[in-house]
């Protein structure tokens, strides 16, 4: 009797579940209810949005957190009938404004019980004017929300299943990567798994980068590199080093090791789309080259060479389809507008590297995620996995790397290599698309074999201890190894290059 006693008094207390429909009066420090609401299986709408067929049941909650007085993070928590015991917390692209619901479907149908945050403002991912003279919503978007989601997500499932869940994962891509970062630095209890993709975590000297590149090609038009050129540029790297890898096939596998020249292609006669005026190899040589401070010290890397013509490159993020009409204009000049400067009149005409680089800085404890000291995160037995383009327009490829040797510095490499993984995906655009293989399970929930799905190899190596090493990247006719950074794909010289079978990875 005495030892049965003991045994239950050493057992873990069990909390009854909670209908779905009474989760609406649960009372949580600084959180309003809207709804809690039973979806039966089958099709749902989304707000805004079509209808989706074939979900599974689940409890949607709507619910409004305030935890400053200037605070108003909607986020929505969707909690599937049939639980598989883990929580997916989804991130947002750009300048968030929006409930991600893609991402909400995508976990609820795999059985993660999820949650989704607009970040505390609603508006289009490049528009930042909700940040105009309102701190506490830029500390919201910067880290705040996402860590409210989570734990108050946390609250209302365990609350509902009786039991809280038995791990926590975390993914997401380019400002969803930047949270990612900041989760495992600044609040390392409350995910156990981690991926960071494409982050821009970096974010101030990222929007400093921007607008320094938007002036040297829009704010001097005769810089402007059009459209009808970027062809050429491409064409131009690849004839110097597509074949340094190995392999010619349109994607280099490492373009840090690429020495192009951008003066190569200098027009030695009339301007045409097949050769660059002075201004333009001046501003291509600003592309590829570091943002460096006032005194010459590089801040922060440029753009890696290939896949300027592609798809979801250059055209759409640092050159537009005309002066002042990319992504990155639009984002830099919102950020400065309406973050840095508290100016609606700011334009990139006026961008002064002295001034502006310092007024973003001033942001920079509240919206980088670049902080290398990730010993909670790793002392309570996190893993980290990062990936990022090589290709990518939207945020220089480079900079993943940095972070990732900042943090094998900080922890020590033996350290580093029990928690952290890099993988660098030659020919990929910003996230997905691009010419090499650029599919290995990112962006959705993790379904799959490890072997091939970035999501899934994360749970196994949490779950299981098996850290990854090697990741199948595919595209139609072709496959690809991802090789775990600093190793790189190398072709064995038999068979056929498009057979990721026929490569091995190594330093």
């Amino acid at each position: 009797m005495r030892a049965l006693l003991i045994l239950l008094l050493a057992t873990p207390c069990l909390t009854a579940a909670t209908p779905c429909a009474e989760l609406a009066k649960l009372a949580l420090p600084n959180v309003r209810i809207a709804a809690a609401t039973a979806v039966p299986a089958g099709a749902f709408t989304p707000p805004g949005g079509r209808p989706t067929p074939n979900l599974p049941a689940f409890c949607r909650i709507t619910a409004t957190l305030t935890p400053s007085a200037d605070s108003d993070i909607k986020i929505e928590v969707w909690l599937p009938t049939a639980w598989n015991s883990q929580f997916l917390g989804i991130g947002n692209g750009g300048f968030a404004g929006v409930i991600s619901y893609g991402g909400l479907i995508d976990a609820v149908r795999r059985g993660y019980a999820t949650a989704s945050t607009d970040t505390g403002h609603q508006g289009g991912g490049t528009d930042a004017s909700w940040a105009l003279n309102h701190p506490e919503k830029i500390v919201d978007f910067g880290h705040r929300a996402i860590h409210e989601m989570t734990v108050q997500a946390k609250a209302l499932l365990t609350a509902h299943y009786g039991a809280a869940p038995r791990r926590s994962y975390f993914s997401s891509c380019s400002n969803g990567g930047r949270q990612a970062l900041m989760e495992a630095q600044r609040y390392p209890a409350d995910y156990d798994g981690i991926i960071a993709g494409a982050p821009a975590n970096a974010w101030t000297s990222l929007m400093t980068n921007a607008a320094r590149n938007m002036h040297a090609t829009g704010g001097d038009l005769a810089g402007y590199i059009p459209a009808a050129k970027l062809p050429t540029i491409q064409s131009a790297v690849l004839a110097a080093c597509d074949q340094a890898d190995g392999v010619k096939d349109g994607v280099l596998e490492n373009p840090a090791a690429c020495r192009f020249d951008p003066d190569a292609l200098r027009c030695a006669g009339p301007d045409s789309d097949t050769c660059l005026t002075a201004p333009q190899v001046n501003s291509l040589k600003a592309i590829y080259g570091p943002l460096r401070t006032p005194n010459g010290k590089p801040q922060f890397p440029g753009y890696s060479p290939s896949g300027e013509s592609e798809p979801g490159g250059w055209g759409a993020w640092i050159t537009g389809p005309k002066p002042a009409a990319s992504a990155l204009y639009a984002f830099s000049t919102n950020f400065f507008r309406f973050m840095a400067h508290s100016d609606p009149a700011w334009n990139v005409d006026k961008f002064d590297l002295a001034r502006d680089l310092a007024a973003a800085q001033k942001l920079a404890p509240v919206l980088d995620a670049t902080n290398p000291d990730l010993r909670a995160f790793h002392a309570r037995g996190g893993k980290l996995i990062l990936y990022h383009g090589w290709c990518d327009a939207a945020i220089p490829a480079q900079n993943a790397i940095d972070y990732y040797q900042s943090v094998v510095k900080k922890m020590g490499a033996s350290k580093a290599n029990q928690f952290v993984r890099l993988f660098m995906v030659p020919g990929m655009q910003h996230c997905g698309g691009g010419a090499g293989p650029n599919a290995f399970g990112q962006g959705g929930a993790p379904q799959g074999e490890a072997a091939s799905n970035i999501a899934a190899a994360l749970i196994r190596w949490v779950e299981q201890g098996y850290a990854p090493e090697r990741i199948l990247a595919t595209k139609p006719g072709r496959t690809r190894p991802l090789c775990a950074y600093p190793n790189v794909a190398r072709f064995s010289g038999n068979g056929s290059p498009d057979d990721a079978a026929n490569f091995n990875c190594a330093r």
